[in-house]
């Protein structure tokens, strides 16, 4: 049976020096955030950290009654967790791969089960699409980014990016869209000739259309978890640099 030595272990998993960057890929898996100051990271990410670091939810009025009003429509699955102070910090989750996208006043919208972490000087606010036509019971959740800085991004493997043009729309499955640039504003249909017969839609029945110029990112996973039942986030980031 293969394995490792114990000193290649400790090489081959041990943390990197400490680089430029604010964030930095440690793993494929794992980011390190050089911390000198504030970011937003999700809720429960956190895996370790070195040196003074605190941990604040989102303020009542910190961004304002209209995004209050918003987070506390998603549920505690829609915080995003004010982090400050200086040090080294690791998050991750939940062993999805990780992506650090740099915008340069560009706006992006992320689903928001792969928001990961905001820098600071990036303004961002939780929006609701429509609910789907035909199928009530989901919302669509997003986050939208703007400004100039680093965000993280997550997704189930590894990411594809499609160019969307006049010429051709991309149509895609709301279960595995991570992410579309800020200009694009996306259509959701549902064809109700294709739900199940106990009246659950497939990734076929639902989909989410895109028309004009620009990109989506889409994952080979459809992620449905505890909040489709009652709300699906979906948040989006600039995916060009």
């Amino acid at each position: 049976m293969g394995g490792y030595l114990l000193e290649d272990f400790i090489r081959n998993t041990g943390k990197k020096a400490p680089g430029q960057g604010v964030f930095e890929l440690e793993k494929e898996h794992l980011l390190g955030v050089n911390l000198r100051g504030v970011i937003w990271t999700k809720m429960g990410s956190m895996v370790a950290y070195t040196g003074n670091i605190r941990f604040t939810r989102e303020g009542t009025l910190e961004h304002g009654l209209g995004k209050m009003v918003k987070i506390s429509m998603g549920g505690e699955e829609v915080n995003l967790i004010k982090t400050e102070g200086v040090g080294k910090l690791y998050l991750a989750d939940k062993g999805k791969r990780i992506s650090v996208l740099k915008l340069e006043r560009d706006s992006i919208y992320v689903n928001f089960n792969d928001i990961l972490a905001i820098e600071d000087s990036i303004s961002w606010d939780i929006r609701m699409m429509k609910k789907f036509l035909g199928v009530t019971e989901n919302e669509i959740y997003n986050i939208k980014l703007e400004g100039t800085g680093i965000v993280a991004i997550t997704t189930h493997h590894e990411p594809l990016t499609f160019r969307v043009t006049r010429e051709r729309p991309i149509f895609t499955d709301p279960n595995t869209t991570v992410a579309w640039t800020g200009n694009l504003e996306p259509e959701v249909k549902s064809e109700l000739s294709l739900k199940t017969s106990i009246g659950r839609s497939t990734g076929e029945s639902v989909q989410m259309i895109f028309r004009g110029e620009g990109f989506v990112v889409v994952q080979p996973y459809e992620e449905i978890n505890s909040q489709t039942q009652t709300r699906k986030g979906v948040s989006t980031v600039n995916v060009y640099t």
